[in-house]
């Protein structure tokens, strides 16, 4: 088994600068009761000689190991508890590991057991990345009243559209079997390679392939490819209202989780409870905000001091009264409180590489503008005569490809999860993919002014295909002078879902149907002489799982069969991408990296989560 760090592991600021950490009473291997008597195994850290304390609760299925993991210190020289304990069915605790189900009532039980403690002062605050992440919005909806403030960390707060399925019904196959592989895999045996898993067929028994054992939460994702009761039923997505905790998200343009991140900060903040301060920053980062992207450079102010801002926060809502200065070892910590006090939204805003503060999303001042596909037929790979034009081309002819499952389409980096060694992430040069025939490629015009595209990009296909069943795959490419052709976002829609994830209905070959694909959000400005591309296929594999083209279950069959498809586009089909425009004259302050404001606060930004 991997035994991954646990996340958000920072060389404290004291330990860097080799002063004396604070004195540490620690009590390890402490076995917690939950209500159905399983033990889970806790560490707990906490201020020598302190009597009682705030707590900061980190619960992890990576292993929490036997000493306190390197970049908590800050937080005890703060004056919390950290308490770090092993999810169930995981490392050194009890019980069957049930992702699904268990982190709620868990989470709400060790809350209780803190309260109980005399190291404790009854508030806690719930820390962590991606899995860890999942589990505290799990026990926020829970309304236990220890739980005063979560931040969660690219983690995203639904099981169907963030670690299973996409917002079109498609599963995230390289992302889900990865980490099945990586986390779950019985111990002792050879490792399997990515391409024994991901190209294996059925569906059904890929958890075998990627793990030497059949799971069975994996076999009931796989029962319930639609959204339907089983999902909405243990939906944080569904129950947002429920939660009453002040919550701060981060999350990066290149996560997996980043829309749903967006999408559960939008719900809270709309809810109109100002007094809780919801607050979410995004970045220009993968799922690991660490690790660099190879020759792409977003600038020195590209970073984050994350724990700069957790501390802040959990200052806040566990302490009551914010320490503007603190002096320890020799060393002054200047604050500003801007984790509680300054815009609610802060953005990194790619092509002009800065940081800007916003009061809402979606922005308000967004005007959303139609580019439309267009060609004379050909708009098959780079050389074909696809364009995007900003006005309906009166005569147009319609573009087709054959899609054969047998050779999908190559993910080609992008939002996906969880070792870019493995499975590359991030932006990347997509003029490999580009030279495919099975690939549409509409491209504008040079950009003669900054265009700042901010949000959710949505792409119209009005399409039709000789399948019962098939794929339509939408990428936004952002086109350099150099003729580099470097990703932004990108999306899928399996067309038996083109009506909603609840309704499926078959496709009758041959029909024309106008489908709309979530192509994910963004932040990009498109410099001038830049071009906008968007690419039109069926298959972005492994980041979706191929369709069969039967209309048969996609989880057991076995039977590949090529599709005939054609996209439509002019006056009468006006085949688009929808893109959230933010006004040059109407954008926000353009502020400097946030590490500016924490002059003397030398804590790097936050470690990444490759979970």
């Amino acid at each position: 088994m991997v035994k991954f760090a646990p996340p958000l592991l920072l060389c404290a600021a004291f330990l860097c600068a080799g002063a004396t950490p604070t004195p540490v009473d620690k009590l390890l291997h402490v076995r917690v009761s939950m209500r159905d008597g399983v033990r889970l195994d806790t560490n707990i850290f906490h201020p020598a000689g302190t009597a009682k304390c705030p707590v900061i609760l980190v619960r992890t299925p990576y292993g929490k190991g036997a000493a306190l993991p390197s970049g908590y210190g800050p937080f005890l020289d703060h004056g919390y508890a950290v308490v770090i304990q092993d999810v169930r069915g995981r490392y050194d605790s009890q019980g069957i590991f049930d992702p699904l189900n268990q982190e709620g009532p868990d989470g709400y039980d060790t809350l209780n057991w803190i309260g109980g403690q005399p190291w404790s002062d009854g508030k806690v605050g719930m820390m962590g990345g991606s899995y860890l992440g999942i589990a505290q919005w799990r026990v926020a909806l829970l309304n236990n009243p220890h739980l005063k403030a979560i931040f969660p960390v690219v983690s995203g707060y639904d099981d169907y559209f963030d670690r299973f399925y996409s917002t079109g019904g498609a599963a995230k196959l390289g992302h889900r079997l990865l980490w099945l592989s990586l986390n779950l895999a019985l111990p002792g045996v050879p490792r399997p390679k990515f391409s024994d898993f991901i190209d294996h067929l059925p569906l059904r028994t890929a958890d075998r392939a990627a793990t030497h054992q059949t799971l069975p939460f994996f076999q009931a994702v796989l029962d319930h490819p639609a959204y339907d009761a089983f999902w909405k039923a243990l939906s944080v997505r569904e129950k947002i209202d429920r939660v009453r905790v002040p919550v701060f998200s981060v999350a990066g343009w290149y996560d997996n989780y980043v829309e749903s991140d967006l999408e559960a900060f939008a719900a809270l903040h709309k809810a109109g409870k100002p007094d809780l301060k919801h607050r979410i920053i995004v970045g220009p980062w993968p799922h690991n905000m660490s690790i660099a992207f190879p020759g792409i450079d977003f600038g020195d102010d590209s970073s984050a001091p994350i724990r700069s801002y957790q501390i802040e926060w959990f200052d806040h809502w566990l302490k009551g009264t914010p320490e503007d200065t603190k002096r320890s070892s020799g060393e002054v910590w200047h604050t500003t409180r801007g984790a509680v006090d300054e815009s609610p939204v802060h953005i990194f805003v790619m092509g002009a590489n800065r940081w800007r503060d916003e009061q809402e999303w979606p922005l308000a001042r967004t005007q959303y503008e139609q580019l439309y596909l267009a060609s004379k037929g050909h708009a098959n790979s780079l050389t074909g005569d696809g364009a995007l034009s900003w006005t309906l081309e009166k005569k147009s002819k319609p573009d087709e490809f054959a899609y054969d499952p047998r050779y999908p389409v190559p993910t080609m980096g992008g939002a996906v999860c969880c070792d870019p060694k493995i499975f590359p992430w991030g932006p990347m040069d997509q003029r490999p993919v580009e030279k495919r025939n099975d690939v549409l490629v509409y491209t504008s015009r040079p950009m003669k002014r900054e265009l700042e595209v901010t949000g959710s990009i949505k792409v119209v296909l009005y399409a039709s295909t000789s399948a019962q069943d098939t794929d339509f795959t939408a990428k936004i490419v952002d086109v350099f002078p150099n003729g580099e052709a470097r990703n932004l976002t990108d999306g899928i829609l399996r067309v038996r879902y083109r009506r909603g994830l609840d309704k499926v209905e078959l496709a009758q070959p041959g029909e024309i149907y106008p489908l709309t694909i979530d192509a994910g959000v963004t932040s990009n400005v498109f410099l001038p002489g830049h071009k906008i591309r968007v690419e039109i296929s069926s298959s972005n594999f492994p980041r979706f799982d191929r369709n069969q083209n039967t209309g048969r279950a996609i989880a057991d069959e076995t039977v590949l069969k090529t599709a005939q498809q054609s996209v439509y586009h002019g006056r009468t089909y006006p085949s688009h991408v929808l893109l959230p425009v933010i006004p040059e004259r109407a954008a926000a302050r353009l502020t400097s990296t946030p590490g500016a404001r924490y002059v003397a606060n030398r804590i790097p930004h936050a470690a990444g989560m490759a979970r």
